[in-house]
């Protein structure tokens, strides 16, 4: 065995492998061809054992090996071992995390396209003035974003539509009622 891969792994995962390595078996492959093709990162084992069925050419071994790579996915997918979304959930996940720093939530976003991404827009459900004047404003998502620099022409307002996109350098710029672009910080 290769030296990480002596590593203890769960159950199910043990089992996909197995049944990787039978479904190689059964093509003329071995487990040893199996263990050594790498899974993509990022990809759960029990989609990569589904995955890999398709390489099988034998019309028979294949199916053996989706059905059997199937349920165990089905299982992984019962237990919480894997999760499956779409891309309107992960579109709502991005959403929701807009502007915070979560460096994991890549592995959603990857789904969405660069400007779905990048892109946020909302409703000003409530506006407060922090001592130094400048605006902090609550959306009616629940995201709260605090105005760092620039000026508002019209002060935001209840029902004031914003648009945030992302700048440079890990800033963020939220035009609010179509006016010009202020930088904005999410605190909430």
């Amino acid at each position: 065995m290769k030296q990480g891969h002596n590593r203890r792994r769960p159950p199910a995962a043990r089992l996909s492998f197995a049944l990787l390595a039978l479904c190689w078996s059964a093509a003329g492959g071995s487990a040893a061809a199996a263990a050594d093709e790498a899974p993509t990162p990022g990809r759960a084992q029990p989609f990569e054992a589904v995955l890999a069925c398709r390489k099988l050419a034998d019309a028979t071994a294949r199916l053996a090996c989706f059905d059997g790579a199937t349920r165990e996915m089905e299982t992984a997918e019962a237990s919480g071992e894997i999760v499956v979304i779409g891309k309107a959930q992960a579109a709502s996940a991005s959403r929701e995390a807009f502007g915070l720093h979560v460096p994991s939530l890549s592995v959603l976003t990857r789904a969405l396209s660069p400007a779905e991404a990048s892109r946020y827009e909302g409703v000003v459900r409530g506006v407060r003035t922090n001592p130094s004047g400048r605006s902090i404003m609550s959306l009616e998502d629940g995201a709260v974003w605090r105005q760092i620099d620039g000026f508002f022409t019209r002060p935001p307002r209840p029902g004031s539509k914003v648009s945030i996109r992302k700048g440079a350098l890990g800033s963020f710029l939220m035009n609010v009622d179509g006016q010009a672009a202020v930088k904005v910080h999410r605190d909430e």
